[in-house]
């Protein structure tokens, strides 16, 4: 992962994400109502909620909104139920990419998905053929101006696997999945605020594209997340764009 500018990549995730806060807010209900369903309705005991949960305050979503969504899930109000689906391909230059959905059409959804690969030069694959490749793991960014000893230290001591300093300046905390809001909340405590976070599927080698590839790759991985049914898309592609 050292030598990719992180910091950068971040600051261009963050302005597609305020451009997309609308869709957001859908696909948190969803993930709430879909962890509430499968764990219950108590974050202290059901670690895919509460992360859900955190998720939607820092988006800034209403409590009552949070709230319906637990109900729907725990079967205290009526809703939609939804099926998880992954997808797994290829995309610009053979980076590998997986897609996770919620649904109540898996027709639909296939179909959505399989277009959006054709149309932006990707390939929808079989199931398996790039998930070796990714990891589950929490990760937490911290910029540049951070005190590396300081982070290291309140990082392990809060149960991080890892502190990773990357060339760019910044440092990624690393956690097990079910380890990221505890580590988050108490490095908080500590005074360190992370800039980025996230549970997510990281690939274990990474395909830098740079130029019109970057640009390409990017329209394929905009038009998947575009999708209704699309909840998260992981790719092992590093995208230097200008």
């Amino acid at each position: 992962m050292a030598g990719h500018s992180k910091w950068a990549n971040i600051q261009h995730k963050k302005a597609r994400v305020d451009a997309q806060r609308g869709k957001i807010f859908t696909k948190l209900i969803k993930e709430i109502t879909v962890a509430a369903r499968l764990g219950g309705g108590d974050p202290a005991s059901n670690p895919r909620l509460r992360l859900a949960m955190d998720k939607a305050w820092d988006a800034n979503m209403p409590k009552d909104n949070v709230q319906r969504a637990i109900d729907k899930g725990t079967g205290n109000l009526e809703g939609v139920e939804y099926i998880e689906l992954r997808y797994e391909g290829y995309g610009i230059g053979g980076a590998a990419l997986m897609v996770d959905c919620l649904t109540d059409n898996k027709t639909r959804t296939v179909a959505d998905v399989r277009h959006a690969f054709s149309k932006h030069g990707g390939n929808l694959g079989t199931d398996g053929c790039v998930a070796f490749n990714f990891k589950h793991q929490g990760y937490l960014l911290f910029g540049p101006d951070t005190e590396e000893d300081a982070l290291m230290e309140a990082a392990l001591e809060a149960g991080a696997e890892d502190v990773v300093a990357h060339d760019d300046g910044s440092f990624e905390v690393i956690t097990a999945p079910n380890d990221w809001a505890g580590i988050k909340a108490a490095l908080e405590t500590a005074g360190f605020k992370a800039e980025d976070g996230d549970v997510t599927m990281r690939a274990q080698n990474e395909a830098v594209l740079t130029g019109e590839d970057a640009a390409k790759m990017q329209r394929l991985i905009d038009a998947l997340e575009a999708l209704d049914d699309v909840q998260d898309v992981y790719t092992s592609a590093v995208l230097e764009l200008e």
